[in-house]
Order: structure tokens, then C-alpha cells, then sequence
């Protein structure tokens, strides 16, 4: 008697991929950390590498792109899809990240720097109040924006990530709003008058430079950690030059006498601010 043959199954075995995408508005680690919260829900989504430098972001996959690609789109930064190609085992984005550093002592450094900006703000806050600076209060929001961003890096560890969302967007919210009030503070100003006080001004800007500068010196050392901490180097060097500009602005007041240095300044920085803001509530 003669049986029929046993039918046998085979499972193609796909090979991981690699999709390079270029993200040119990708320049801080605000925007790195929105992009490793999109695509923490992508099913198949391995490594996720991010050049800040070079404005790249590598992510190791199963299957396709098409979903990375659509996440990325959704957050406004100009990502598109470069190319794709397979890779074998045991090789692909996740080499990238260099070598690792101590993750203790990672987040012992996040904490110690979301202390510092946590401070600072409330310190340019005030001190923006009785010094008639906008370019102060904007500064101030600027070190909000840096603690929030080491704040939710922090929160964010072996949660689900939806939560991650959830709290991004709150975070977002909460910088959005004390964006615009700067914004409406500084055409406040510009329409009803201010007298800036130079000195304060300067004062206070320099001391958190000094801030920032430590910022810039305790992430420096954990640079062999991978992306997350190379972008934390880029974002505290930026808040040095932002710094700056707002000593320069104090600087120009007392010179010339003149309140609209302050003004600018304080006008640019709570515009980047905003900007930020609405490229975390983009997120999905």
C-alpha cells in the first residue's frame, strides 16, 4: 500500500537588513532621542545608529522599510531612505556605536547634568524677571529643554513604548508653552519698553556657561559610550554658544544703550525652543 508522500514545509529565512537614511534637520540629541522613540514600537527593528555629524541614522531591520521610513517621515526632520542592503550575522549598525562604556556610570553623569540644567533654569527664570531679559528667560527655556531631554532618557529605561510617548509629549506640551510665553514676553516688551540691566544680564549667562562647560566636560568622558552620549557632547556645546550670544546681547546693551540686542536673542533662542517642542509632538 503505497502512502502519499509527507508534505514538507520550509521557512525562508530572512537575512537582516540595514537602511541608511539621511535626516538633515537631525543636529541634537533631542532629535536622536524622538527618532529611537518612533521606531522603539517597529516590529523587527534592531540597532539604531545616529550620526549626528554626519546627519545619518543607520537601523538594523527584519523585513522591510517601509514602516521605518514612515515613522521618520512623521516627525518633520527630512528623513529619506538612502539605501538598503542586507547584512550577515553578527555584523550591521549595532558595530557602529564603538566602544561601551559603564552604563552606572552613564546615568550617575545624565543625572548629575539634569541636576545642573534643572537649577539653572529656575536661576535664569528669576533672575529674568528682575534683570528686564528676555534673552535670559529664553536662555532659561533653553536649559529647560535640556533637562527634559535627560530627563525622559532617564525615564524612559525598560519602559513600554507607548509610555515613552506619553511622556515625550508631555515634556514637549509644558516646553511648548513656555516657548510661546517668552515669544509673547519679547513682543510685550518690544511694544511696551524695557530697561535690560546689563550687568545681571552677564552675571548670570556666565554663570551657567560655567554650567554648561561642566555639562560639556562630564558627557565628554563618556563619549567611547556609544551615539546617545556623543549627541549629549554636541547638544552642551551648542548651549555654550547659546550662552554666549546672550553675554554678547548684555554686552551690546550696555554699549549701546539699546534694549533690541536682548530682545533678538531672546527672540531666536525661544524660537529654536519652539521648534523643538513641535518636533517632539510629532511624535507617534
Amino acid at each position: 500500500m503505497a502512502y502519499p508522500a509527507r508534505a514538507t514545509s520550509t521557512t525562508a529565512v530572512m537575512k537582516p537588513q540595514e537602511s541608511l537614511f539621511a535626516v538633515p534637520k537631525m543636529d541634537c540629541p533631542s532629535e536622536e532621542r524622538m527618532i529611537r522613540v518612533a521606531l522603539d514600537g517597529v516590529a523587527g527593528v534592531g540597532a539604531i545608529v545616529c550620526d549626528l555629524a554626519g546627519r545619518r541614522v543607520r537601523v538594523r531591520h527584519d523585513g522591510g522599510a517601509a514602516e521605518i521610513a514612515a515613522r521618520l517621515d512623521g516627525l518633520g526632520l527630512g528623513a529619506t531612505l538612502i539605501e538598503t542592503a542586507e547584512v550577515g550575522d553578527g555584523a550591521g549598525a549595532g558595530d557602529d556605536d564603538g566602544a561601551v562604556d559603564d552604563p552606572v556610570r552613564e546615568a550617575r553623569t545624565l543625572r548629575l547634568v539634569l541636576a545642573i540644567n534643572a537649577v539653572m533654569f529656575v536661576a535664569e527664570l528669576v533672575t529674568a524677571w528682575f534683570a528686564q531679559s528676555a534673552g535670559l528667560l529664553a536662555d532659561s527655556l533653553d536649559m529647560f529643554a535640556d533637562a527634559a531631554v535627560y530627563g525622559l532618557a532617564l525615564y524612559a529605561v525598560g519602559r513600554a513604548a507607548r509610555a515613552r510617548v506619553r511622556t515625550a509629549h508631555v515634556a514637549g506640551w509644558l516646553q511648548a508653552v513656555l516657548a510661546v510665553g517668552a515669544l509673547v514676553e519679547v513682543v510685550r516688551r518690544f511694544v511696551a519698553g524695557s530697561e535690560p540691566e546689563p550687568p545681571l544680564i552677564m552675571a548670570v549667562a556666565s554663570v551657567a556657561l560655567v554650567a554648561n562647560v561642566v555639562c560639556l566636560w562630564l558627557v565628554s568622558r563618556h563619549k567611547a559610550g556609544g551615539a546617545h552620549m556623543k549627541a549629549s557632547v554636541i547638544f552642551s556645546t551648542n548651549d555654550v554658544i547659546a550662552n554666549l550670544g546672550v553675554i554678547g546681547a548684555g554686552a551690546l546693551v550696555g554699549w549701546t544703550g539699546s534694549r533690541y540686542p536682548d530682545l533678538v536673542i531672546g527672540g531666536v533662542i525661544a524660537g529654536v525652543v519652539l521648534l523643538g517642542a513641535r518636533r517632539i509632538l510629532r511624535l507617534r
